[in-house]
């Protein structure tokens, strides 16, 4: 097995079609869906500037990125930028977290949609709905990558046409032509009950901190470029087109809901935003067709899991972060061991979950808090120092930071804040500590690493 591991490398099975789509998958996650009833709960209808400023903040981010990954195109992305630009240990450390977010999040959102199907048929046990969503999709990607990128586009095509048909209705409504809610008009909910910032503008910054892990999915697909022709090109374009989606997808969407709906309406966060909003103009079946489009949304997110937790464990082991046998890519191009530790985890996850339902697996849910943050600060602080080796080099690049390093250095300067924030607040401290402590296990480990042999240094250049 291990003789023919070198010859063989990831394939090209991805079309540009499905790297689209994927580029869109990772940007509408269930927390389009779920989560941002809470946040709106939270914020009011000034919930629009934090999803105005944490969607700036990743457009940053995802600029910075593109300028790394259209330079080196890797399955590793920021884990093995990391590795050159500030050192192995921090490739390692990076790496290895973002593995440990995923396999977490593979199993929440595999009981996610497990506990949908069960509300649908209840004769069946959720674990069971569980087990089964995990080993379709599992199976579907140790055949091969095509088959990860046929699923995920059309996964992002149910979701796109969902919430396009909700902002279509939505329009309707607030224009007073929705024939089933012609009472319903105008957007005076936006300045109602309180005004448009009823809890101030501090809970305008804590709406950032939960909206900020629902745009977290954005940076797959230069993760996903390396396995498709031309993976400049299509890092470049879904780049650009990041700011319109997350326009169209989170501000006009959510907009909609908060022109719609009572933001301390108590069952806003009984049922979800998009829900509520599509029973306030009385849409029959909204709770089934939501439920529709949330099953899609975290099927696809845990579809998503899986495949970039396994290219992060796969580069890791390439880089010699991680076990040599990991390194195993099939003929069919698909890094199998490495897809089967990943699901393996998740599995893990999922028996944890049920043997000891609200204990042991939310307390490991609780390490993750802070790992997107740590993420965005790593990608700004290592394409910081690749920027300016490039500028020393005289080497041209075919995309660049806006502004550099002045926006780069606002990026981790914003980016130090938050994570401070959540450290001295008494809602985050908990999930900022349990993280810090996971990242400092790591970081322990990958220093060690980095010590005891020169392996570590061995980082893939293209």
């Amino acid at each position: 097995m291990a003789s023919h591991a070198p010859e063989r490398t990831l394939k090209k099975g991805l079309s540009a079609r499905q790297v689209s789509m994927i580029s869109i998958a990772g940007i509408i996650g269930a927390g389009l869906f779920i989560g941002s009833s809470k946040a709106i709960a939270t914020a009011g209808p000034a919930i629009l500037l934090s999803y105005a400023m944490t969607g700036l903040l990743v457009l940053l981010v995802m600029r910075m990125l593109a300028e790394m990954a259209i330079s080196n195109p890797d399955s590793g992305s920021f884990s093995t930028y990391a590795s050159e630009a500030i050192g192995p240990w921090a490739g390692f450390t990076i790496g290895w977290l973002y593995w440990w977010f995923w396999v977490l999040i593979i199993p929440v959102e595999a009981i996610a949609g497990a506990d949908i199907l069960h509300a649908w048929l209840p004769m069946i046990p959720s674990w069971a709905y569980a087990l089964l969503i995990m080993v379709v999709l599992a199976g579907t990607n140790l055949v091969s990558v095509s088959n990860f990128g046929a699923f995920e586009y059309w996964f992002a095509l149910v979701k796109i046409i969902g919430i396009v048909g909700f902002i279509v209705v939505a329009t309707l409504a607030v224009c007073g032509v929705f024939p089933l809610a012609p009472q319903v008009s105008g957007i005076g909910q936006i300045f109602s009950n309180g005004g448009f910032m009823p809890h101030g503008f501090g809970a305008v910054l804590g709406g950032v901190l939960i909206t900020i892990f629902s745009f977290f999915g954005a940076e797959i697909v230069t993760i996903a470029a390396d396995e498709t022709e031309n993976p400049q090109a299509k890092i470049r374009r879904a780049t650009n087109l990041v700011v319109y989606r997350i326009a169209l997808f989170y501000l006009c969407s959510i907009f909609f809901v908060v022109a719609l709906v009572a933001w301390n309406d108590p069952r806003l966060v009984e049922v979800g935003s998009f829900q509520r909003a599509l029973e306030v103009i009385n849409v029959p079946g909204a709770k089934l067709m939501v439920d529709i489009v949330v099953f899609v949304a975290v099927t696809s997110c845990m579809n998503s899991g899986l495949y970039t937790a396994s290219r992060m464990v796969y580069s890791l082991s390439s880089r010699g972060d991680g076990p040599a046998a990991v390194r195993y890519i099939s003929r069919r191009g698909v890094p199998v061991v490495a897809v089967s530790i990943s699901t393996l985890a998740g599995f893990v996850g999922c028996g944890i979950n049920f043997l000891f339902p609200g204990q042991v697996f939310g307390f490991l849910l609780s390490t993750t808090g802070a790992i997107a943050l740590l993420v965005y600060l790593v990608i700004a602080v290592s394409q910081l120092r690749m920027r300016r080796r490039a500028d020393r080099e005289g080497r041209q690049l075919e995309l660049r930071m806006w502004l550099f390093p002045w926006l780069t250095w606002l990026v981790i300067g914003l980016i130090a804040l938050v994570l401070g924030y959540m450290l001295f607040s008494e809602s985050y401290r908990y999930e900022t500590l349990m993280t810090a402590a996971v990242a400092g296990a790591m970081l322990i480990t990958g220093l060690l690493r980095q010590r005891s042999g020169p392996a570590l240094q061995a980082v893939k250049h293209h």
